[in-house]
């Protein structure tokens, strides 16, 4: 028996992040000349402000290990930038940081013995391994169209009752939501609370969107449900610095300091701390909120103008979409194609996104890879085929209304206007 059949058997069966597979299909399409339009990888378009990576150039000789739980120069930047931006009443001993915020989702399913990770379909798709990678039982609802894939508070109650109460049930809860680009007005936040604290729901809020929401004023969960949401975020996406990896989540105090404590010491056992250069650039990025307040305006901007256009060229073929609420995410559902889809041999949303990389360049990821059903024809389309550093160009200061300008507009998408164009003209060929 060689080495490799010796442990074979002994492995974890996982799987390739199918949103790092569909980037790395799509750079091979480049590599060959092939044509290809990038909705499938949710990367943020938008370049780091120069002066944060000035920043992190000066920072670079900072070679020291940090605590655990992060500078608490930056801790206190964090908890000030979000009272000012999102009203949270955060203390920095509440904060830890990481690198990324996708570990310290790790750290807090590792701190459980046991626990059951229940997950709204569709999610993001590292929250199932992560919960099974953590030795966890998980399961999913599945939300529907017409409530804009949000989860009801009637389905939470319901699957509440009905579940065994032995352990501790972790909600992951991400909004705006990727992959919907939906996001929860106060009147279901309030009722989602109510439920989530009779049935003592301990709850992820991934908000690392949150920043990137349209509307002014949006609420939050912690708002109504404070001493059990867990609220994780960072520099990803409102600041574009996904490549960066620094994240960080806020613990409420209700939880309690051995919670904290079984957190800090996975963390201290898996990633140590978060890079201390990023860490130092990341107080300059929190600190100078007018910076970030211009940068975060004119994303929302450009992106709400996006939004609504794919929404409404897609929409007037039927392919039902709801118009994006925050981030940079639309579900197209393509059922009301389901029967000349199956005529030529494509079931499901997978059949039907690898299709249409083979034929048209158009990279979307399937709604299966986000929790739906195997036959769903849902996709992710990602809106980030542009040139974000344009945002950075004075003509947008002058234009209040970007989303209702026309097409003299400067802003420029001719890459997603093209694709989704061709996507249109494909499914038109169905009828």
């Amino acid at each position: 028996m060689t080495l490799q059949n010796h442990i074979s058997s002994s492995l974890r069966k996982g799987k390739h992040s199918e949103t790092l597979l569909i980037n790395q299909l799509s750079q091979e399409r480049v590599e060959k000349d092939q044509k290809v339009y990038k909705l499938g990888f949710g990367q943020s378009p938008f370049p780091v402000p120069t002066e944060i990576t000035q920043q992190l150039k000066r920072a670079a000789n900072r070679k020291e290990y940090t605590s655990v739980q992060g500078l608490q120069e930056l801790r206190q930047a964090i908890c000030d930038f979000h009272r000012a931006f999102e009203n949270k009443d955060w203390k920095p001993e509440q904060i830890i940081v990481a690198g990324g915020s996708k570990i310290l989702l790790f750290c807090i399913m590792s701190a459980f013995k046991k626990a059951e990770i229940l997950l709204p379909a569709p999610s993001w798709v590292s929250y199932e391994p992560q919960g099974k990678l953590a030795g966890h039982e998980v399961n999913w609802i599945e939300t529907t169209f017409d409530d804009k894939w949000s989860l009801t508070a009637k389905q939470l109650d319901d699957y509440c009752i009905s579940r065994n109460k032995d352990i501790p049930l972790i909600l992951v809860f991400n909004y705006p939501s990727n992959p919907t680009g939906q996001t929860y007005n106060a009147n279901q936040l309030s009722d989602l609370a109510y439920v989530m604290r009779k049935h003592k729901v301990i709850v992820i809020a991934d908000e690392i969107y949150s920043l990137l929401t349209y509307k002014k004023g949006y609420p939050t969960l912690s708002d109504y449900y404070p001493e059990g949401c867990i609220v994780s975020s960072g520099l990803s996406k409102w600041c574009g610095a996904g490549g960066w990896r620094l994240g960080f989540h806020y613990i409420p105090k209700e939880l309690g300091e051995d919670f904290k404590q079984a957190v800090i010491s996975v963390a201290s056992e898996t990633y140590s701390c978060a890079p201390t250069p990023i860490q130092v650039a990341a107080i300059y990025a929190y600190r100078n909120m007018d910076e970030a307040k211009i940068f975060l305006d004119r994303q929302k901007r450009v992106l709400n103008q996006i939004s609504q256009y794919i929404t409404q060229e897609l929409n007037q073929i039927n392919i039902t979409t709801h118009v994006a609420q925050g981030g940079f995410y639309l579900f197209p559902d393509f059922s009301h194609y389901r029967a000349p889809l199956e005529n030529i041999k494509i079931y499901s949303g997978e059949d039907l996104t690898e299709r249409l990389m083979n034929e048209i360049g158009v990279a979307l990821l399937p709604g299966s890879a986000f929790g739906m059903a195997k036959d769903s024809l849902t996709a992710r389309l990602a809106f980030v085929d542009f040139d974000g550093s344009q945002i950075f160009s004075d003509d947008l200061d002058h234009r209040d209304h970007l989303e209702e300008s026309n097409s003299s507009t400067p802003f420029e998408f001719n890459k997603i206007k093209e694709g989704i164009k061709i996507l249109c003209e494909w499914f038109s060929k169905l009828n």
